[in-house]
């Protein structure tokens, strides 16, 4: 059964109604094209093996953008994602550039109980702020990695910066998302997640910001975790 704590009706349909839209560079999820490149090369770095090969649970897919990334670099990786509108695009896309990507409709709880302790990796990007209950998307990415295997997590702070600038500058003054993408309520601390991790077995080791250069128009990664940000979590080896 679907785990209710990933299955908020409101956030999926907002995706599914978005999902015609995954693959257009310009169009209302240019972020998440601008900022692809980044989020690869923040894997690859911490990953320490070569994508090549590495087994990766994306959850949260949508349309495929992080997944055939890392399939392009040889990674064998499934993709999960609630909204089937969103998959569909997915499907459709992976089999146009002729790659081998299993997509499926299923929760993280759902992987971690059928494949518990299977993958190199876990990608979690821009979905914890999303979710009803993250804590348990977060316990459902660890149980889901194998011992020395690396979670990799990118969400927005819940701070006064993150409120005026992701909110209110990106999504309504700048249009650079749709607005009502975030709700601050949902927002996470690094804290938070800290804590979740620490209570899933996972131990964060790097923590950074994702900032955006107005003047230059590009995304960077580095500095503070006031807005948004990306943590690297590893499960511990067994001794």
């Amino acid at each position: 059964m679907r785990s209710s704590a990933e299955a908020d009706r409101a956030e999926i349909e907002k995706f599914a109604g978005l999902a015609e839209h995954w693959w257009d560079p310009a169009g209302p999820l240019k972020t998440l094209h601008d900022i692809n490149p980044l989020r690869v090369a923040y894997i690859e770095r911490h990953l320490r093996a070569p994508l090549a090969g590495a087994r990766i649970l994306d959850v949260g897919c949508g349309g495929g953008i992080l997944a055939e990334a890392l399939a392009a670099r040889g990674a064998a990786v499934l993709g999960i994602d609630l909204a089937e509108q969103s998959l569909a695009v997915a499907r459709r896309h992976a089999a146009e550039r002729d790659l081998q990507i299993d997509y499926r409709a299923a929760s993280a709880a759902e992987i971690a109980t059928e494949h518990p302790g299977e993958f190199d990796a876990v990608t979690c990007l821009e979905v914890l702020e999303h979710v009803p209950e993250p804590d348990g998307v977060v316990a459902a990415c660890a149980a889901a990695l194998r011992p020395g295997g690396v979670a990799f997590f990118s969400t927005l702070n819940r701070s006064l910066k993150s409120f005026l600038l992701a909110i209110v500058g990106a999504e309504y003054v700048l249009g650079m998302l749709p607005r009502g993408t975030h709700e601050y309520a949902k927002l996470i601390r690094p804290a938070e997640l800290a804590s979740w991790c620490r209570a899933a077995g996972l131990e964060i080791v790097d923590l950074t910001g994702l900032r955006y250069d107005p003047l230059g128009r590009e995304y960077r990664l580095g500095g503070d975790v006031d807005v948004n940000y990306f943590a690297c979590a590893r499960k511990p080896r067994i001794e």
